[in-house]
Parts: C-alpha cells; structure tokens; sequence
C-alpha cells in the first residue's frame, strides 16, 4: 500500500513549483545540485528536480545499511553526521548510479548496443556507427551520474571512414565527413528529457603520435587491423579545425576536448602536434592539455588521471587507459575540517570507508544485472577509483594565516602546506589499496555548486569563510596579483605530484593568445611539470545577430549591438555565463583575466 503524502509535504512540493517557475533560470530554480549544462527552465527540468530530497534519503539509507553491515552502526551515524555537519559532500547524492566512466567501445564492434538493452547492431560502416554511436552514448550515460568519455571516438571514426570511404576519405569526401560529425557533435549536444533536460557530459581526447602509440599499439580491430596513425592525425587536425569553425555558430559545450601528448627536455616530442595545438590555440580554440613523460595516465573523464600498471590492449579488462573513471567522489571541506581542528588522517579514513561501503553497493548492482555497461564490458569497476575530492583548501590556508602565529603556516609556505596535506592523503590511499586492494585518488573538485554551498554552509555555521565561493584551484581566481607563471609554478610537478586524482589549472586570459604565445605557454607548462591545464578567454556572443567571437568585446564585432553575453567555462565545461547559477554568475564577475602580452616572457 502507498504511503499518502503528509499536508505538508505536498505543500512543500507546491512552494518549490512557484519558486522554481519563479527562478531566473534552471541553474538559480534547482535548490539540491544546480549546475549550468541545464540550459533550458521547463515542465521536464521542473520535474526532475521535485524528488531530489527523496532521492537523496533513499540513497543516505542504502549507505548505511551498507556501512552497517561492513562496519557497525556507529560508522553508519558518524556517516550520516559528517554529511549534516557538511564535512563532507557526496556528489550526486540525488542519483542510485556510479559517478563517471571513460569507457571502452570495443563491445560495440561485436555487439553495437544490443548487450545494453538496445535494437542496434553492430556498425558496419560510417553512417552506422556515428548514428549508433549516438544512441550508444545515451544509453551508457544513463548508467552514470557525471561525465561520459569515449577517448577513442576518432580512432574509430576513422577506421570506419576509411572502409566506407577510402584512405583519402577527407580529400574525396570531406563533406560527407563534415556532415557525420555534425550529425555526431549536435546531437549529442541536445538536451535529454530522460536526463533532466541535459546533455551528457561528454569528453574525448586527441593525441600526439607517442601517446597514440603507447595507448594503442597492440590494439587490433575485429578485422585484424590496427589504428593508422597517419589517416588518425589529418583527421584530429581536420576536427580541431571543424569544430572551432563550428563554435562561431553555435556555443557547443561538448565535447570537452584533452590534448594528451608526450614531453621531453621541455618541449611536446612530437612536433607536429605542438604546432597543431599551438595554431587552434592562436585561432581561439580551448582545450585541455594533458602532458606527461609516459603514457602512464590519460585525463579522459574529469579530471581524473589514471594511473597503468601496463599500456597492453585487453578486451576483458579494458583498453589500456581507456576504461576507468570514479566509483564515487567524497569531498571534504578543508576550511571546516581546519577550523574545527579536526585530524585530517581520521576524518580520509571515515571517508575511505564511506568510499568502499558505496563501491560494495554498485558492485552489487553489477552482480545483479543492473548495471549493464560494466556487464557487456564497456567499463570494469576494478580499474574505476574511490575519489576522495577536496575543496575549500586555499580557505583553509588563508584561515591559518590569518589566525594563527606559526611560521610554518606562513604565506610564502603555502605549497608546503599544500604538499603536506595531498602527500597526506597520497601514503593513506596507498595504505587502502594494499589493506583493500582498490584504488583510491585525490582530486581538486570542480565544485561548480559545491564552492557556493560550502562557503554559505560555513558562514551559517559562524565559521570564517573569505568568499561566497570556494575556489576550485591552488590559487584564488579573484586576485589579480597572482600573474600567469605564478599560477603555472603553484600547480607544477613540485605539488601535483602528491594530487593523484588530479586538478586543472585554469588560465584565464585578456585575449587569445599569438601562436608564438601558445607555444610558449606550452613549453613553460611542461617546463613547470604542470600535467592537465587550460586557457579561458571570455568569448562574446551577440544576442542580435548571434555572431560568436573568441575574444571579449563590449560591443557584437558583427553588428555594434550592445546585447551580448559571454561564454566562458563554469568550471570544465563551456556554456552561457548567463545560464550558471547566481552564486557561480557573482564568481565569474570576479575571476581575473591576466594579460595575454606577458605570455611571451612567462617563462623568465
């Protein structure tokens, strides 16, 4: 028998319908997990959000039932306290899924998505794999509360264009190419009604030839084929190109592009790839750079690096560097846990163990059929970390100095302070995988609603908080003392090192830079060890003719009219300043955009 809602339940429900029809847009209308990929305030985004507290319940309660059976009922209270005391944050609470994946799509050559639930066979040539691949991609997200990777989506456009095609597929036909990726980019790019009236947050990687060959080498098609290198770069070099073009008409959020590429003695190995990014970079193209010395990681879904025991093709564990993602993220709110001088070694155990109990509880669901992408093979949950997020520790930091007299927590030690603490939880996952034998990382959260909550969550509380939004980087955004290689040296080798689960730094510049500035900024990155970065330009979009310009004027360049908006990135992903919520509209007002001409000396 249903249980009939209280009078003041359905009053409640009743109140949030007025406030959200009320609220400015999507992002201000949700009051659980407001984020600015819902671009559109509807009777579906309406909808999706009037059972998010319940949800949120019912999820709390299948947790501690969890923890309760793997580790006492007092574990399971201190669970529900630290949540209520906003210690922590689970992210995505409102959903019963795993957070995100990077995904294989070798099962889709044998199979398409029929092991998914799905009508779609296997493709067989371009047109069959870009419309299938879309519904594929719909299919697997709905199994997942973030983000969505597939970091080989152009190695098999390629393979695929060339069987239908030919070798020289883009000189003799470039405008069917065009027209696939279109249909591919934009459609993916819609907002879903079965997913709260979003998009999926889709990510993909394009990679220099080193990289390529570390990942892929003894990849195999189901023909006995390899990955062609040759054909792959004109094609990552020809969608570069498309899609920046594409991106002066419309402000396209996904996918969100990695450049992963291969460094030595300063400088990209490959130097054909350095040109290539350093060009788009020149002509207002942005993207995330991932640099390493071995392939050893891929910054394919968020931010997440991952970590390979080996560079072998596997079509029952994964491809290589492929298949991987997080479980679960748990951040902590550093500037709470300084101020209420808690022990940080305690506070990632608890959370360790909340970790695992979520792990246990998805691992059934796998068992039980569930959670068929990890069935069919797609993903595998033992490559998938347990995340521990962080935020709020440069508040923290400002916190010590300001109340405190020793000389440790001075401001000229504050990457010691961030080396200490990251190095802190670095050994504490590292004990975990050999007590559990899973795997545990630390990431820099990108927070998009969280750095407002916690900051409000803590003035309530009485505590000291220096901003209305938690800063999601080393630096704080807002200053405009700290200049562009003050930010490259703070996220550099010497602290990332201990950050295993990653961070971006975010570069937010006055113009685009000139192709001799990119590739500048690039070699200073890699000189620094900076692993996974970005440039953010303000780019102007007129709300008259709609004309998209890279750069940040006040005025439409097109038509003079005075009715523009800018874009920028909220924290990872490109949209609409006007579309984010009003706490993240108040912190892009604030960011500081350093200026671009000190790029060419940045390295001094």
């Amino acid at each position: 028998m249903l249980n009939n809602l209280t009078p003041k339940q359905i009053q409640n429900k009743l109140d949030f319908i007025k406030n959200y029809i009320a609220a400015g847009n999507a992002a201000d209308g949700s009051i659980v997990d407001p984020n600015s990929n819902v671009t559109t305030k509807n009777v579906a985004t309406m909808e999706a959000e009037l059972y998010k507290y319940e949800n949120i319940q019912v999820n709390r309660a299948i947790i501690c039932e969890k923890l309760t059976e793997m580790e006492g009922t007092e574990l399971a209270a201190q669970y529900l306290k630290d949540i209520h005391d906003h210690l922590i944050y689970v992210h995505d609470e409102t959903s019963l899924k795993p957070y995100c994946a990077s995904i294989t799509l070798y099962p889709f050559l044998f199979e398409g998505s029929k092991t998914l639930g799905g009508t779609s066979s296997r493709p067989r040539n371009l047109q069959s794999f870009c419309g299938s691949f879309v519904n594929l991609m719909y299919q697997i997200a709905g199994g997942f509360a973030g983000a969505v990777a597939t970091v080989e989506f152009l190695m098999y456009f390629d393979y695929f264009a060339k069987k239908t095609y030919g070798t020289s597929y883009l000189t003799t036909n470039s405008r069917e190419i065009k027209q696939e990726l279109q249909g591919v980019i934009y459609s993916m790019n819609q907002p879903a009604a079965a997913r709260g009236f979003q998009s999926i947050f889709w990510n993909i990687s394009v990679f220099d030839e080193h990289y390529f060959v570390s990942l892929f080498d003894e990849f195999y098609f189901p023909d006995g084929s390899k990955p062609d290198y040759i054909t792959l770069k004109q094609l990552q070099e020809f969608f570069m190109e498309w899609f920046r073009k594409e991106r002066r008409k419309e402000l396209l959020t996904f996918p969100v592009i990695t450049a992963a590429y291969l460094v030595e003695e300063d400088t990209a190995k490959d130097k054909d790839f350095l040109d290539l990014l350093a060009t788009q970079m020149s002509k207002g193209h942005s993207f995330f750079h991932y640099e390493s010395t071995s392939a050893d990681s891929l910054a394919s879904c968020c931010r997440l690096r991952n970590e390979l025991a080996d560079n072998t093709f596997s079509y029952t564990l994964g491809a290589g560097g492929v298949s991987t993602g997080s479980v679960q993220v748990i951040t902590i709110n550093f500037n709470r846990l300084r101020q209420q001088k808690l022990t940080l070694e305690a506070v990632v155990k608890r959370v360790q163990k909340y970790l695992l109990a979520h792990r246990a509880y998805h691992l059934q669901m796998i068992d039980s059929g569930m959670l068929p992408a990890y069935s069919a093979g797609f993903i595998d949950i033992d490559k998938q970390f347990c995340t521990i997020g962080i935020n709020g520790c440069l508040e923290s930091f400002e916190y010590i100095c300001k109340h405190t007299a020793v000389g440790f927590w001075q401001e000229e030690n504050y990457p010691e302070y961030l080396k200490h603490c990251l190095s802190t939880i670095q050994m504490l996952n590292k004990e975990a995988l050999k007590t559990h034998g899973i795997r545990f990382n630390t990431e820099f959260v990108p927070a998009e609603n969280l750095g407002v909550k916690n900051a409000k969550w803590d003035k309530e509380d009485g505590l000291w908080a220096p901003r209305d939004c938690y800063n999601s980087y080393f630096y704080p955004v807002e200053s405009d003392k700290w200049n562009i290689l003050d930010k490259i040296k703070i996220h550099g080798q010497d602290v990332s090192q201990y950050l295993d689960g990653g961070a971006a730094l975010h570069l937010n510049i006055q113009r685009t830079p000139t192709k001799a500035e990119a590739v500048n900024l690039i070699n200073t990155n890699i000189h620094h060890g900076v692993p996974y970065w970005t440039t953010n330009v303000l780019c102007t979009v007129c709300k008259s003719c709609g004309h998209i310009n890279p750069n940040y004027y006040k005025t439409c360049p097109q038509c003079d009219s005075i009715y523009v908006d800018y874009g920028t990135r909220v924290i990872g992903y490109l949209k609409l300043i006007s579309s984010f919520s009003a706490g993240r509209q108040q912190e892009a007002a604030h960011r500081a955009y350093n200026n671009t001409g000190g790029i060419k000396n940045v390295s001094d």
